[in-house]
This record gives C-alpha cells, structure tokens and sequence, in this order.
C-alpha cells in the first residue's frame, strides 16, 4: 500500500493534539487533519486502531497506527512505512 498522506485524527479541547499539529504542520508533509467529533466514521477508525477507545491523537502512517505519538515516533514511522511521503526531503 502506498501512503499519499498522514491521517492526524483529532478532537476539538485536546492539548495534546494541539501539542502535535504544529510541529506536523511545519514540517512539510502531506497531513489530513480529521476531526472525530465531526466524523463518525473517523471516530470508528480511531476505535478500530486504539483498543477500542477513541484516544486522540491517533496518526496513521502508511499501514501503521500510533495512538498518542510524539513527532519523532511520526518520523520514524515515515521513514519507515512510507518514505514516499518525504518527497525528497533530507532526513
């Protein structure tokens, strides 16, 4: 499978989520924020990933989840599910 973007599922009043969108929104990569309040589809996707709770933010790179990530562990996950998405970055 080949990832054309990062799915950054969110809620509204989530200081974490709030913590990791700017560092994603700087660092030039293809992201699709979603909000799960105004997706109920999103929200099943977030369950389907995290144990069944909607425990935000959940980012899905490639065929990899990360519930609660930090950036770097986003990186990693890049580099390694789908380094296409670098676009000829120089990490």
């Amino acid at each position: 499978m080949t990832a054309t973007e990062i799915e950054f599922y969110w809620r509204p009043g989530c200081p974490f989520c709030a913590m990791l969108v700017e560092p994603l929104r700087r660092s030039g990569l293809p992201v699709r924020e979603i909000n799960i309040w105004d997706d109920p589809g999103a929200a099943a996707r977030v369950r389907e990933v995290a144990g069944g709770n909607e425990t935000v933010p959940t980012v899905i790179v490639g065929d990899a989840a990360l519930v609660n990530p930090s950036f770097p562990e986003i990186e990693a996950a890049v580099r390694e599910h789908a380094p296409e998405l670098l676009g000829g970055r120089a990490d």
